[in-house]
């Protein structure tokens, strides 16, 4: 099973067990974290899109590392005029290992005889 969440205004997608590096949360190494923010769902053959997410459903996960990533060179040049900036930047980040992905009871409940009943009932435009 997988799961895309939204974190840090980026779309990621995960499975339990995977280690993930985020934006910097708020959270200590060793703390759990909760992601409500789950797009879709995926597995056992069935998919759950979200609208925009899933009712119910959480990817939770344990706070491996808090750090910050290579630095990139921000290099600013105007020509002629004898401009230069020379700058770095290192993004901090948090190393997330996912433990568990929840699903939302109704969401466990809907089989594919029901969704293609729901399906055939809908009126035709």
């Amino acid at each position: 099973m997988y799961a895309v969440v939204e974190v840090g205004g980026k779309q990621i997608r995960v499975r339990e067990g995977d280690v993930v590096e985020v934006e910097k949360l708020g959270a200590a190494p060793g703390d759990e974290v909760a992601f409500d923010q789950v797009l879709c769902l995926a597995g056992d053959g069935r998919f759950f899109p979200g609208n925009p997410t899933v009712d119910g459903a959480q990817v939770i996960g344990r706070v491996e590392q808090q750090g910050r990533g290579r630095k990139i060179i921000v290099f600013r040049y105007k020509a002629k005029v004898n401009y230069r900036r020379k700058t770095g930047h290192r993004q901090a980040f948090t190393r997330v290992r996912i433990t568990e992905i929840r699903r939302a009871g109704h969401v466990e409940d809907v089989s594919d005889a029901d969704a293609a009943a729901d399906v055939s009932a809908a009126p035709e435009a």
